[in-house]
């Protein structure tokens, strides 16, 4: 789960791809002593891998953000430290894409570096939102961001939750869309993300790698 240098997380609004994202750093320390992670959201105002930044940062993680991020202006302004990551083989690379074909296609801008890398593209889903809540769903979302990053989606994560009320049964409902969504794009699933018991019950009955989550990305309302 953790065997590539360059893993990129994507998916819809509402995903959980940021949570997705940070936690996976974290995990990543577990198997590699430097990590960092890239906000690449440029679309998104809210859900930011920067709300999360004090707590990464003092896991060890390098932190590099859009220059607007968490303030009242978001444009494509991106950290010219990202191009030293591609150079520093040293570093294992999580970045933090922009939830639609818009903000994927920052992706584009490192597709020569990516792609001459060993990555990952994972697509993050969560069947409970009304935008990915069906097979038709996903794969038209999937095959937007891939038209608008230049580059392939090669896994896909079942992030199926209805928050503090998901039960494990919720998860295991998701898992049989993402795996009908799997076998007809041909793309494996590569892991099953969520918090505490509903995934512990749920990754027992599928037999799947499962990244248990903290909760690190606050809700706008909090």
């Amino acid at each position: 789960m953790f065997e590539k240098r360059i893993c990129m997380f994507t998916g819809h609004f509402g995903s959980g791809k940021t949570e997705v994202a940070a936690n996976y750093a974290i995990n990543m320390l577990q198997h590699h002593d430097k990590v960092a992670i890239v906000d690449l959201d440029i679309v998104n105002p809210y859900f930011r891998t920067a709300d999360a930044r004090e707590y990464l940062e003092s896991k060890g993680i390098r932190v590099l953000t859009t220059i607007y991020a968490n303030t009242n202006v978001d444009v494509p302004a991106l950290p010219s430290e990202i191009l030293s990551l591609f150079q520093n083989k040293e570093y294992k690379v999580v970045l933090d894409i922009g939830g639609d074909d818009l903000g994927a296609k920052v992706l584009s801008r490192y597709r020569e570096e990516i792609t001459q890398d060993s990555y990952e593209m994972y697509f993050v889903i969560n069947t409970r939102r009304p935008m990915t809540a069906t097979q038709r769903q996903i794969e038209d979302m999937i095959c937007e961001i891939e038209r608008s990053a230049g580059i392939k989606v090669t896994k896909l994560v079942n992030n199926t939750n209805l928050l503090e009320h998901t039960k494990a049964q919720d998860i295991i409902r998701g898992h049989e869309i993402i795996q009908r969504v799997s076998e007809n794009l041909n793309i494996p699933i590569g892991f099953v993300s969520g918090f505490g018991q509903s995934l512990k019950e749920a990754g027992k009955e599928l037999g799947v790698d499962t990244l248990f989550m903290d909760k690190l990305i606050r809700l706008p309302w909090d």
